[in-house]
């Protein structure tokens, strides 16, 4: 397939950005800087599908049942990270293309993150370059999250592939426990409306005491370091997460949530190579839309156009995606389906009378 080229200069792009969080929804000059974000966002797309492939092999080797997804960053998402940092440049930006590989346990997602640090492309003109680590397995976050992430700068020598030099891509490297954790923040999240993952922490304190309390029960089971200003003693944890669960009523949240979304055109092609996923909370609907390989450009225009449209509520979360199934598409992103099924059993299992039973 014939794949989109960067069609602006950087300067151009990092001026979109910055008309990205100050120009006014429905100001004509916001059109012209979404076409530049979307024109860079979309150019992602053939350095993050050599990257993936590479992920998928080397996934697979390690855990056959390895789970590989691919996506480009909502628009959302990039004005919010532009937004809090404002030294940050839009064509700097190193996760506008990102691939998520979700294996069976932490075992496998370090010796993954070995494998793939020192694997190269098959084709002798592709050169990704590591440019970046982040080991929030080791290191958790203070919020809990914790997984692997590998940053890579887009090389090749051949004249063909010059104008995708220079693109980053992030890799996130996760077990399905760190997934299901992962999905739960986002879905409390959508449904609360309350800025969990935000670095301007805005959202209720229990609740992210919680999801903190939790990536340390999940780094206890797997044998790793703890959450800063987390209790280490396990007794203590366990009975703080079950006052916080009892009186926020977390479990009920989860699954009333899990119980009120209706799947919209979910009746797909199986073949389909990319899917646009729509996300309303307020009318507990999910529509999904999918598009073959050599649909992918028409996909890419039909996500900004959604974009425009959904812009004026922010609740509405639309993003595209590839992976190599419809069964897949839920496991990769189970917070559009809005399923924290795996996480309410990991939480029930830890505040229960045997937990931590090995």
């Amino acid at each position: 397939m014939a794949w989109v080229t960067r069609q602006f200069s950087k300067g151009d792009i990092d001026r979109a950005g910055n008309a990205l969080i100050s120009i006014p929804l429905g100001d004509p000059n916001r059109e012209q800087a979404l076409a530049v974000i979307n024109n860079w966002r979309t150019c992602h797309g053939y350095p993050l599908q050599i990257i993936k492939m590479t992920l998928l092999n080397r996934a697979r080797k390690i855990d056959a049942n390895a789970l590989i997804a691919q996506r480009l960053k909502r628009l959302p998402s990039i004005a919010l990270k532009l937004q809090q940092n404002p030294n940050m440049k839009l064509s700097q930006m190193q996760d506008i293309g990102g691939c998520r590989a979700v294996l069976a346990n932490v075992r496998d997602v370090n010796k993954l993150a070995r494998v793939y640090e020192a694997s190269k492309s098959k084709n002798p003109h592709d050169r990704p370059v590591l440019i970046e680590k982040y080991d929030y397995i080791s290191c958790p976050k203070a919020d809990g999250y914790r997984g692997i992430h590998l940053v890579y700068r887009y090389q090749s020598k051949s004249p063909e592939k010059a104008d995708f030099n220079g693109q980053r891509i992030e890799i996130q490297i996760r077990s399905k426990l760190q997934h299901a954790w992962a999905t739960a923040v986002e879905t409390a999240q959508t449904f609360t409306g309350q800025a969990l993952k935000s670095r301007i922490k805005s959202a209720n304190e229990s609740w992210l005491r919680f999801f903190a309390l939790m990536g340390s029960a999940n780094a206890f089971w797997e044998r790793k370091p703890n959450v800063p200003g987390t209790p280490a003693n396990t007794a203590e944890r366990v009975k703080e997460l079950r006052g916080i669960v009892n009186q926020e009523r977390i479990l009920d949240s989860l699954d009333t949530w899990n119980a009120t979304v209706h799947h919209l055109a979910e009746n797909v092609h199986p073949d389909a190579d990319a899917f646009l996923l729509v996300l309303d909370p307020t009318r507990r609907t999910l529509q999904i839309e999918a598009y073959a390989a050599d649909e992918l450009q028409t996909a890419q225009e039909r996500y900004l156009q959604v974009e425009k449209e959904t812009e004026r509520d922010p609740q509405i979360q639309v993003v595209l995606v590839s992976v190599d199934s419809i069964d897949a598409l839920r496991r990769a992103y189970p917070n559009y389906y809005v399923d924290t099924s795996d996480f309410i059993k990991v939480v029930r299992r830890i505040i229960s009378e045997k937990t931590y039973a090995r």
